[in-house]
């Protein structure tokens, strides 16, 4: 375009009042025509013309520059011009290069008539002009081709993010369809993919081809799909008559096919599948591009489907190992209820239903036995009533009952079933339930059901598991039945399975477990161990003093302190005893001024008087007696040696006092009582004098010993067991154990073969229960 304007410029400045229009050869749904791309001079508008017709087919075919005069012109010469002035000459220019026509000048005079010197004047223009639209037109159809090359890897690039975006082949299917028909632009895209029969099945279509119905199937020979994947060639029909695309759409009431590209989906040089591309969007028949870019970007289908088939078969050996493990699980034991836990439970690992139940035959009822997650099965619970009653139910049918619900619509033909599940899934909010009946040729033995709120969550090979893990189940459940009717079973069966698994060991292995047990046998009964009894230790003080005043009074000084050594005697604190000095000193001073007045009596003759006084002073004498007494006890003292106790006891001064309150506690640390709490069946073994271990949780390296001097007479509940407490006396020379400690003590009840040492205990439980069986 800017070189067709320089062209047309050029041209309104050689030839001033003249309009210019460069024309290039173009196609249109009738075949090629000239269309104006540049107009310069005065208001010209032109259309498309048709290559043959008009003056400009005449230039063309004459291929020589021509000027036509207005009077040997008539209107239909130039109908493609739309102008509003008298055209007074008209001229035509080609623009050649290297004898290939570009393009085509058009010259209008409107003020004067145009020469053949002026037409001479614009000769070297159109060599000049050829050549520029040449490379200009040469210079575009590579951009052109660069941006489509461009577009082409861009689109590749896009295929194989999208391919690889997913690994599950229900999902890489449609967008394989899908973005095949993007890259193509056509109306459809079929997918065929190689069956194990060698046969192609139709897998995917994307978009609308009447001619190949959904399911189809082909083999060699039946079509062009199949032909392909016989052959291994890419196949393209171009033309709407060829035979085959005829016979393809013989069928169809309308359309068809009338352009088809066919190319074969390879995995090292193994064959795939095939994809088909019907019918370009645009009506215009496939070429051997488009069959190039098939060709290519299959190749990255095929990577994603192999990689979609890796994961498919790593899927299916996880489910075959799955059924063995399964398999080998149910078989393996004849517990019934260990079997039915594992039928209900074990396949969850790769079929993902929600919730799986087995009932049982019994009578000629059915009994729901097993349910996932439950160790015990409530038929009648509220979450369990309604799975209860839809086996029921469906027990009642000889066939398998698969039914699912998508949106409102429950697929069952039977007016009843879509009644049923109705209701069933609007209270268990499930979506989907599978129940598989489990027959012998002795009859029902029950029934199997499975189900989830995901109405798809069964895929073909689940259901072909459940099969396979159906016979097995019905099987293993026939016989563990049958086990179980066998007198005894419980019993026996233990002893049985360790005979079975001795008998299969090593004629020499088996002799050195004889010797071997015989050897412990001789050790049990003759070897000697000591006895101990064991249990939960805790410390008390031996001994301990409460301090408490005799008489009401705040407390004056307090001589000691937390944890300080007291001796017997020692004054611990003082009561500020006001009223009680007082007292002593009024009794004090009347006791002296009854003696004066005795002496005076006694000088004076008076012996009467003498003894009335000698009377008082003695009085007054017990009353000074009793009051520093009284004084004594405000005296607060330590009746034994030990530690004070009390916590803050120096910061008590100041505080009242009543009767009976306790100012400080003292406890003698020379030796501590440790109470071992003892089961009430280790009760006979103990006795006083015997000598204990004991570990205290504060000290775990050392090892406190001590004697048991008494033992409880009466036991306390503790927790679950009734216990006695054994009180053992223990030296505390160094004052380190306290009251309140806890841990561990062991009391040595003396010596016993290690037969009586290792089986006491068992050997009493199973003579309780004897006892309780058969005693009297």
């Amino acid at each position: 375009m800017p070189r067709a304007r320089a062209i047309a410029r050029a041209v309104e400045r050689a030839l001033p009042g003249c309009a210019a229009i460069v024309y290039t050869l173009g196609a249109t749904d009738e075949g090629e025509a000239w269309f104006p791309r540049v107009i310069a001079g005065e208001a010209v508008a032109a259309s498309p013309l048709a290559a043959g017709g008009g003056t400009l087919g005449q230039v063309a075919e004459e291929r020589t520059p021509l000027l036509f005069a207005a009077g040997d012109l008539s209107r239909e010469d130039y109908a493609h011009l739309d102008i509003r002035r008298t055209v007074r000459s008209l001229a035509y220019l080609p623009l050649e290069h290297r004898e290939a026509l570009n393009g085509i000048l058009e010259v209008l005079s409107f003020d004067t008539t145009l020469t053949p010197a002026d037409l001479q004047q614009l000769s070297p223009l159109g060599a000049i002009g050829g050549a520029a639209l040449s490379s200009g037109e040469s210079y575009e159809q590579e951009r052109n081709d660069s941006l489509a090359s461009i577009t082409r890897l861009t689109q590749l690039y896009d295929l194989e993010k999208s391919f690889s975006s997913t690994l599950e082949m229900d999902e890489l299917l449609p967008l394989i369809g899908e973005k095949f028909r993007e890259v193509m632009e056509c109306e459809a895209i079929n997918l065929w993919l190689l069956a194990g029969d060698e046969s192609l099945q139709l897998m995917q279509q994307s978009g609308v081809d009447e001619t190949t119905p959904a399911g189809s199937a082909q083999r060699p020979g039946q079509g062009i799909p199949g032909d392909v994947s016989d052959s291994g060639e890419a196949v393209l029909i171009e033309s709407a008559d060829d035979p085959r695309l005829g016979a393809r759409s013989a069928n169809t009431a309308a359309g068809g096919v009338h352009s088809l590209l066919v190319a074969p989906i390879l995995d090292r040089e193994a064959l795939v599948g095939v994809v088909e591309a019907v019918n370009k969007a645009d009506g215009s028949p496939f070429d051997e591009d488009d069959l190039f870019a098939l060709a290519s970007i299959t190749q990255t289908a095929s990577a994603a489907l192999h990689n979609a088939s890796l994961l498919m078969a790593e899927r299916k050996v996880e489910v075959l190992e799955t059924l063995v493990k399964v398999s080998h699980e149910i078989t393996s034991t004849l517990n019934l209820d260990r079997m039915l836990q594992t039928i209900v439970s074990a396949p969850q690992a790769v079929i993902p239903y929600e919730r799986a139940a087995i009932a049982l035959e019994q009578r000629g009822r059915f009994k729901l036995s097993a349910v996932t997650g439950l160790t015990q099965v409530n038929a009648d619970a509220p979450d369990i009533a309604p799975l209860n009653s839809i086996l029921q139910w469906a027990a009642l049918a000889e066939e398998t009952l698969h039914v699912r619900q998508h949106g409102e619509e429950i697929d069952s033909e039977r007016e009843e079933t879509r009644a049923k599940f109705q209701q069933y899934f609007e209270q268990t909010g499930m979506r989907a339930f599978y129940a598989m009946p489990l027959n012998d040729d002795s009859g029902r033995v029950g029934i199997l059901s499975m189900e989830s709120s995901d109405p798809d969550f069964l895929q073909p090979v689940h259901i072909e598991l459940l099969q396979v893990l159906g016979g097995q189940a019905t099987v293993a459940l026939r016989n563990a039945q049958m086990y179980k009717e066998v007198p005894f079973i419980s019993v026996l069966e233990p002893v049985l399975q360790r005979k079975r698994r001795f008998m299969a060991l090593e004629k020499t292995r088996r002799r050195a477990i004889t010797f071997g047990a015989m050897a412990l046998l001789v050790f049990l009964a003759i070897f000697p161990l000591p006895m101990r009894v064991d249990g939960d230790a805790s410390v008390a003080p031996l001994r301990r003093a409460l301090i408490q005043p005799e008489f009401e009074g705040v407390v004056g000084t307090v001589f000691v302190r937390e944890g300080q050594a007291v001796s017997k005697g020692q004054v611990l604190a003082e009561m500020d005893a006001w009223d009680l000095r007082t007292a002593l000193a009024e009794s004090q001073s009347k006791y002296q001024a009854a003696l004066l007045q005795m002496n005076h009596a006694l000088a004076a003759n008076d012996g009467a008087e003498a003894g009335v006084q000698r009377v008082q002073a003695d009085y007054w004498k017990s009353e000074v007696e009793r009051a520093q007494e009284l004084l004594g006890r405000a005296q607060l003292r330590s009746p034994m040696e030990g530690i004070v106790a009390t916590p803050r006891v120096d910061t008590l001064a100041g505080r009242r006092l009543q009767p009976g309150d306790t100012l400080a506690e003292v406890v003698d640390t020379s030796s501590a009582v440790v109470d071992v709490a003892v089961d009430a069946r280790d009760l006979a073994l103990l006795q006083p004098g015997q000598p204990a271990a004991i570990k205290l949780n504060s000290f775990p390296t050392r090892t406190f010993r001590g004697t048991v001097t008494v033992v409880s007479a009466k036991g306390q509940a503790q927790a679950d067991t009734r216990v006695f407490f054994a009180r053992v006396l223990v030296p505390n020379p160094d004052g380190a154990i306290r009251a309140g400690m806890e841990g561990r003590a062991k009391i040595s009840t003396g010596w016993r073969t290690s037969g009586y040492v290792f089986f006491r205990n068992p050997a009493i439980w199973l003579y309780s229960k004897i006892w309780n069986w058969l005693g009297w």
